[in-house]
């Protein structure tokens, strides 16, 4: 399995300014996070699916990309449209089932979030063939978690990226749990990265907690796909050390010595030790990271409070040419 922050070695082509850029993701990413639970249990949002410790897997593949290239989330990677400029309100009012809370694709290159599972796998292949039928060069990554993989829209998407070739990269967060289902009990597989073969692709299994193993991995799969080698599938591996969302209590179904070994070795804190050991981050330096974050964060929430609510008819403006008597009634 692919590490780099462990090994305390280098990355070809990322020099200072790349390597701070990608802590800034990151901890814009976990703040957004843990502003977010908090913003739950205060009923300022609905149920909330939590992605602490996914931060080195969603930064490192996203700065492997072009802006050009597309990215096609799940809802655990909701927050990700931050590192496209995706502002923090739109993506809180998502959470709060407010119309503020969708954008224009286009605009980003961000798909909406995708709740089913998997179901986005041959959305995202699909765009890649079209981008390849027209002589681009865009790129597209599609976001998904161990128990996607058991799922047909995933071998359908999976299949197809292989028979046409497209330029994609389709990328398993394995954090070892489907809900409360252990990847054991979901697959005789002994790693998810077999399942590439089958589909006549290459197949990476790296740290998924190495923020920098992530980046150089897709980087690579992003230039094979670029270059016309086709897709790859990425199967990053952690641990899931919070719960699956805010509505869940794996209290009966984990390991917690387990998740308390995973938390002193979570994703930030390993990127943060490998910056100072190499000169890159300081306290003052990691003080203006953390207080930018958290004042994106701030006035994020208040644009979003600031929103009126939205008017009740819009549910069905767009439902019914001529509403049925009941509804027009009430």
């Amino acid at each position: 399995m692919a590490q780099v922050i462990d090994e305390d070695r280098e990355v070809e082509g990322l020099g200072e300014q790349e390597l701070l850029q990608m802590y800034r993701s990151m901890v814009l990413l976990r703040t957004y996070d843990e502003r977010s639970v908090v913003y739950h249990r205060q009923g300022r949002i609905g149920t909330y699916a939590i992605f602490w410790n996914h931060e080195a897997m969603q930064a490192g593949a996203v700065h492997a990309l072009d802006d050009e290239d597309w990215i096609f989330p799940s809802y655990r990677e909701s927050a990700i449209g931050l590192l496209r400029g995706i502002p923090a309100a739109t993506i809180l009012h998502w959470w709060r089932g407010h119309p503020a809370g969708w954008w224009t694709p286009a605009g980003y290159n961000v798909a909406s979030i995708c709740v089913p599972i998997a179901t986005h796998v041959p959305h995202a292949v699909g765009l890649a063939w079209g981008k390849k039928l027209k002589g681009e060069r865009a790129v597209s990554i599609a976001f998904f978690g161990d128990g996607a993989t058991s799922e047909g829209a995933f071998h359908e998407g999976a299949n197809f990226a292989g028979v046409m070739q497209a330029p994609c990269v389709l990328f398993c967060n394995n954090n070892q749990w489907a809900i409360s289902t252990p990847l054991s009990a979901q697959t005789r597989a002994a790693a998810l990265v077999d399942k590439a073969v089958g589909y006549g692709m290459p197949g990476v299994r790296v740290d998924g907690g190495d923020v920098l193993a992530v980046f150089e991995a897709t980087r690579e799969a992003v230039d094979r796909a670029r270059n016309g080698g086709g897709p790859t599938f990425i199967e990053a591996v952690t641990y899931r050390a919070a719960p699956h969302a805010t509505a869940d209590d794996p209290r009966v179904y984990i390991d917690l010595e387990r998740v308390e070994q995973e938390k002193q070795n979570e994703c930030l804190g390993r990127y943060e030790r490998y910056l100072r050991r190499h000169g890159i981050l300081h306290d003052d330096l990691d003080m203006s990271i953390k207080n930018e974050a958290a004042e994106l964060m701030r006035a994020g929430i208040a644009a979003a409070e600031a929103e009126p609510d939205p008017d009740p008819e819009l549910v069905f403006e767009h439902a019914y040419v001529h509403p049925p008597p009941g509804l027009r009634d009430g």
